[in-house]
């Protein structure tokens, strides 16, 4: 496996402080943001990724993958983007999220995003890469394993892949859910994020109902059962990119850490994660 940190939380470093901070905590290279707000503009795709492989290659460091915003051919700069994830090596293409609209109209949305898919697999082939969505929570169509699984299943593991996250599988699917998306989503596994979370409890609504947050914490203190999400991947002999996404800034983190601190916590997990496979 390839043990990549996600450059999302890393926006005040450069490209260049991001592989000699990634190297020093002992990773393999970076899932790296081609996206707006990202350290490789959309706009700039051809230029930014080349100047980053350039920088990558002289740290020791690689990029496999790069996360974009892109959910359509029409999206902009799409096919730029491709192009240059071919060109410099990156051959997982995180996709951007499907929102997902009112109640009542989901199996239409399904159907939707399956045409969207379909479009983009037509582009990856063209420039062989593979556009993997993301199984995300909340309100997005491809929200927990089941539903990223009805809107993968018309294609071949080869043309679209699923991009596997304990946490948000967890956070939908709480005790078996992660399970059991997992397994169906195993033919079409081509990337893995791994962070952590647990739930917080808050106060109580209008109708006396408790409400309850949710939390960023370290790999080792969530509640999503990351030694058992590690044993079945290690099951179904996954080899492929495992991007670490150490999402310890702001209100949503058990603490707001400094870049440092930040980058101290990813080294910690990363030994943690590292662990779980051994």
């Amino acid at each position: 496996m390839q043990f990549v940190l996600f450059t999302d939380n890393l926006s005040d470093l450069t490209v260049a402080q991001c592989c000699a901070a990634a190297k020093r905590a002992g990773f393999d290279g970076l899932d790296l943001t081609l996206r707006p707000g990202g350290h490789v503009k959309p706009e700039d795709a051809e230029v930014g990724l080349s100047e980053a492989k350039r920088i990558a290659d002289a740290e020791g460091v690689a990029i496999p993958m790069v996360s974009t915003a892109v959910t359509d051919t029409d999206s902009p700069h799409a096919e730029a983007i491709f192009a240059a994830a071919a060109h410099y090596g990156a051959r997982r293409l995180k996709l951007g999220y499907w929102p997902y609209r009112p109640f009542g109209t989901l199996e239409a949305q399904v159907a939707e995003c399956c045409r969207r898919l379909e479009r983009l697999a037509r582009l990856g082939e063209k420039y062989r890469v593979l556009p993997c969505v993301h199984c995300h929570s909340g309100r997005f169509v491809a929200s927990g394993g089941a539903l990223l699984y009805l809107v993968l299943k018309p294609f071949v593991p080869s043309d679209a892949g699923a991009y596997a996250d304990p946490m948000h599988m967890t956070m939908e699917g709480s005790l078996a859910g992660w399970e059991l998306g997992l397994d169906l989503l195993a033919p079409w596994l081509a990337l893995v994020g791994v962070k952590n979370f647990r739930w917080l409890e808050g106060s109580r609504d209008a109708k006396g109902q408790m409400r309850y947050r949710w939390q960023y914490t370290p790999l080792a203190d969530g509640q999503a059962p990351l030694p058992e999400f590690a044993a079945y991947l290690k099951g179904l002999k996954y080899d492929g990119v495992v991007s670490l996404h150490s999402e310890y800034k702001g209100g949503t983190s058990f603490r707001s850490l400094t870049t440092p601190e930040l980058l101290e916590q990813s080294a910690a997990d990363l030994r943690y994660l590292k662990g779980l496979f051994a």
